[in-house]
């Protein structure tokens, strides 16, 4: 099916899927910011994508819209070229992590399915992006990951960092300096409840770091217990 769609259309499913991921539905505001196009142009995008055969989207009048099963697989497809590709940037051809994302938008819709089993072959059928997002399978089947923000935790808890949120390079420049990183385990010392912050004790770091919710709202966890 994916030769009939247009670059415009996978990206729309793709930043629909994302949204889903997050917020269970898409809203057409969220598609507009997400896509830098006005909200008329996603609900006439929304309509068309609705009006497919099969239906590629479904959409309810002031509560968003949501991928129906067909439409998933053709973003599941996108998000695995996407995810492979910058591991692929990152692993093979040394892009800093916070540079991969920007190409990978550019490649994803124009490598075959020949070029993305390659990479996936070169890279050992990789489970997770630089970013520890998961890279859905050869199957589009989507390996489990956290969704459990950093920000939840309190003094004393533990945990590994398992993603970043990829759409800032800025951010992701700041927590490589400060080693917060996916696989990174990490101890909260304090917790500020005036303004959320969190000093956290880093793996590999001499000095502890402050986070502040709009960065630990982004960054995701697994919590380990303390041993007894």
């Amino acid at each position: 099916m994916r030769e009939n769609l247009t670059h415009a259309i996978e990206d729309y499913l793709k930043a629909i899927f994302e949204l889903c991921t997050i917020h269970g539905r898409a809203t057409t505001n969220h598609l507009a910011e997400r896509l830098e196009v006005t909200p008329a142009s996603v609900s006439g995008m929304i309509k068309k994508l609705a009006a497919t055969s099969p239906p590629l989207v479904e959409y309810e009048k002031h509560r968003g819209v949501t991928l129906t099963p067909e439409g998933e697989k053709v973003a599941l497809e996108i998000v695995r070229h996407h995810r492979l590709l910058e591991l692929f940037l990152h692993q093979i051809l040394g892009y800093p992590w916070d540079k991969v994302h920007d190409e990978a938008e550019r490649l994803e819709h124009v490598i075959s399915e020949e070029f993305e089993a390659r990479i996936a072959e070169a890279l050992g059928d990789p489970l997770h992006d630089p970013h520890g997002d998961p890279i859905p399978t050869s199957d589009l089947t989507l390996p489990p990951s956290s969704s459990h923000p950093l920000s939840d935790l309190r003094t004393g808890d533990r945990a590994i960092i398992q993603r970043v949120r990829d759409s800032d390079p800025e951010l992701l420049c700041f927590l490589q300096e400060r080693g917060v990183m996916p696989q990174i385990h990490v101890q909260v010392i304090a917790y500020s409840p005036l303004d959320g912050n969190l000093t956290l004790q880093v793996e590999g770091q001499s000095e502890p770091v402050v986070l502040g919710p709009r960065i630990t709202n982004q960054v995701f966890v697994d919590e380990y217990p303390v041993e007894s």
